[in-house]
């Protein structure tokens, strides 16, 4: 089990990355609502697609194949190996997600789904960044309930601080409505996973000499890192000064010092799911950049 001074030293240095890495940008950006909210198809298409094939083994395809708009369908995604009541508790994430999309598309309209990497290579390059080495053998997300769990801790969390971060910006009251309520799904998403890792938080992944509170607080570290503007995101253990009321390590909602929900700018948000730090340096689960307007901008023009 990680020393409450690992802990420390990770927040800490969390807090400084916005210094260390200079001043990107980290304000709000020019958009109507229906650019803002289709932006959130980069979020709904990566966990509807992860979700499905995770618990089911098919994807969007096999479900809701318009949904897709004619865009190619992920790169190496399979089913887990789960346990049967996470199995069953994905398989429901899988399906609201879908209801999601829906959601969006019936309210302002579609966008193709762009081209996702969900192979295992692509989740190994991710948590190798997060450890700081090359993990031996290479993480794989299918392999078992924890590895999955992991995985999933990696991917809604950005979704939730990303429609934290856009309802303030909307000035229509339908799409503050309509995000409103995928936010209500996504927070609880979010919670449920939290809450599965943190009963498991001292236990040893395996084959790897760390525990499932350490990698959560590494890939916490990671994405603060690649967004670039300051702490705004922890893992399920931390410094007991640093938790609610400062009085608990649990971490099991990650808010701040008043717990309130923390915020990302869509900009912030293709740093962090690019894996490169960079809105303009498509990679990780997007190697040929993110859709919709928002996230075409940024992308060199041809």
């Amino acid at each position: 089990m990680a020393s409450p001074s690992f802990y420390a030293f990770i927040f800490l240095i969390s807090l400084k990355l916005s210094h260390v890495l200079g001043n990107p940008n980290c304000g709000p950006i020019v958009a109507d609502d229906i650019d803002r909210i289709q932006f959130a198809f980069n979020l709904e298409f990566l966990e509807a697609e992860f979700f499905l094939y995770g618990a089911l083994g098919k994807g969007l395809d096999a479900i809701a194949p318009t949904f897709a708009a004619g865009g190619p369908p992920p790169v190496g995604a399979k089913k887990a190996n789960l346990e049967p009541v996470v199995g069953k508790i994905i398989e429901e994430f899988a399906y609201q997600e879908v209801g999601h999309l829906r959601a969006i598309i019936t309210s302002i309209g579609g966008i193709p789904r762009s081209k996702l990497d969900l192979s295992p290579q692509s989740f190994a390059n991710l948590f190798d960044k997060a450890v700081g080495f090359k993990l031996n053998p290479p993480f794989d997300p299918y392999y078992d309930t924890v590895h999955y769990l992991l995985a999933c801790y990696a991917i809604p969390y950005v979704g939730l601080v990303g429609y934290v971060g856009t309802i303030p910006s909307l000035t229509n009251e339908t799409s503050q409505s309509l995000v409103a309520s995928l936010l209500g799904v996504e927070a609880g998403q979010d919670a449920v996973i939290r809450t599965l890792l943190y009963e498991r938080a001292d236990q040893k992944v395996l084959p790897y000499n760390l525990t499932v509170s350490t990698f959560t607080n590494r890939i916490s570290w990671l994405r603060n890192k690649l967004g670039r503007c300051g702490n705004k995101d922890e893992g399920v253990k931390i410094p007991f000064f640093f938790g609610a009321e400062n009085r608990t390590h649990s971490n099991v909602l990650s808010a701040d010092s008043n717990s309130r929900s923390y915020a990302r700018t869509p900009p912030e948000i293709l740093r962090i799911i690019y894996g490169s730090g960079n809105e303009y340096k498509p990679g990780g689960f997007y190697p040929n950049g993110g859709g919709g307007k928002i996230a075409q901008s940024f992308l060199p023009k041809h």
